[in-house]
């Protein structure tokens, strides 16, 4: 009797050690920032599909002045932008930044990096200490320089792997996301 007894004290001390440190993982508060082009965007998409499967708190860049609807024009003016290193005013604030340990940032690969309203973000907020996902989407470019460039922004951050997500893809994205939170840990 003596020997059952230990043996369910042993099972149930490794049972709440083991709760325990998947609760300690859950204490770490995790923010979503992005920036999407259009209001339908793909970027949105992949943003909404992380806030769904992880319960982060999300927060869209929006710059004070719209990008233009036309494709051609807002490539056009991002050129410009990303060549003088413009980095535009953007709208609102995100509330208590610092509680946040984890934070997800998603943008448009424009020019072969993050889209100015990103760059921004990150030059308005101390990323020190803080953990940086990456999600970049894009029409045919890749990753190019995004997470360098984002390295660069914030030095004192730890970028984990960037999932790429190409827009001919954005259907069957939902389960790319849900594995790559699954590698990252960040949902079981």
């Amino acid at each position: 009797m003596k020997t059952k007894t230990l043996l369910l004290a042993i099972i149930a001390i490794l049972f709440i050690g083991g709760a325990k440190t998947y609760a300690q993982s859950q204490e770490n508060k995790m923010l979503i920032v992005y920036f999407s082009w259009s209001s339908n965007g793909n970027t949105r998409n992949v943003a909404e599909q992380i806030e769904t499967l992880t319960g982060a708190d999300i927060f869209e860049i929006v710059p004070e002045q719209a990008y233009p609807s036309d494709y051609k024009e807002c490539v056009d003016q991002a050129k410009i932008e990303i060549n003088d290193n413009f980095k535009p005013e953007i709208k609102g604030k995100v509330t208590d930044f610092d509680s946040y340990d984890i934070i997800f940032v998603g943008s448009p690969n424009w020019w072969n990096t993050i889209a100015p309203p990103v760059a921004t973000f990150f030059a308005n907020y101390d990323f020190s200490d803080k953990t940086i996902i990456p999600f970049i989407t894009h029409g045919s470019s890749g990753l190019g320089r995004s997470v360098d460039d984002m390295k660069k922004l914030c030095p004192d951050a730890t970028i984990l792997s960037a999932l790429l997500i190409k827009a001919s893809e954005m259907a069957e994205a939902g389960s790319e996301v849900q594995q790559w939170l699954k590698d990252l840990n960040v949902i079981k």
